[in-house]
């Protein structure tokens, strides 16, 4: 049978029958470029990834999110394999804890640029700020973190296993947020610095209080 192609065309428009492609809601990703510095805890986070490897050979990798207002060490994941559902598990488990942020500063890695990270933070209203490849200073306050990561835990530890691997990473991120001054905090630790600052925000709200 011939059939005209133009003909066979015409009609399949005007039946309708094309299939609509369905756009997948995505957040904007048209901020390029480092970030305004934020105001607030909670208000900008940064994460990213980081490799070693176990005693015997096995490399693990370590995802890391930062708090950029108070340098804290939110989480530092450890494990063989971190695709983008387990970075999402990361992060709910976070926003359980204390809320969502306003935006996340992340880089083009496949586990973070992949569907499952951009749906849950369109879900959550979460802005994802991707740096410009090749410009890791634009996200700068998690690779200085990252590098004291390597220099003070990763580089000084010889992992026997991955249990041991999380239990001396949490230890190290622990005594970083609780006891580690930082320069640029007033020299207090970034613990000591959050909660100074909702101490403050307290005050500041019960004085308006006060004077309405």
């Amino acid at each position: 049978m011939i059939v005209n192609h133009k003909r066979v065309e015409r009609l399949y428009r005007e039946e309708g029958l094309a299939v609509r492609r369905r756009k997948r809601k995505r957040v904007a990703r048209d901020g390029r470029g480092r970030a305004a510095l934020p105001a607030r805890p909670n208000q900008q986070w940064g994460i990213d990834f980081v490799s070693d490897t176990l005693a015997w050979g096995r490399r693990i990798r370590l995802f890391t999110v930062v708090d950029v207002f108070t340098r804290e060490a939110l989480a530092i994941a450890v494990d063989t394999s971190l695709p983008g559902a387990r970075v999402v598990r990361v992060l709910e488990r976070l926003v359980a804890e204390r809320g969502g942020p306003d935006e996340i500063v992340l880089d083009n890695g496949p586990e973070l640029a992949g569907k499952a990270l951009d749906q849950w933070a369109y879900e959550r209203g979460v802005w994802l700020r991707f740096i410009e490849p090749g410009k890791p200073i634009q996200n700068a306050y998690v690779e200085s973190f990252q590098g004291r990561l390597r220099d003070e835990c990763l580089d000084r530890h010889w992992f026997l296993g991955l249990g041991d691997a999380r239990h001396t990473v949490e230890a190290w991120r622990q005594d970083y947020n609780r006891a580690r001054p930082h320069s640029a905090l007033g020299y207090r630790s970034p613990e000591e610095f959050r909660l100074g600052f909702d101490s403050a925000v307290i005050r500041q709200q019960q004085k308006w209080s006060g004077l309405s």
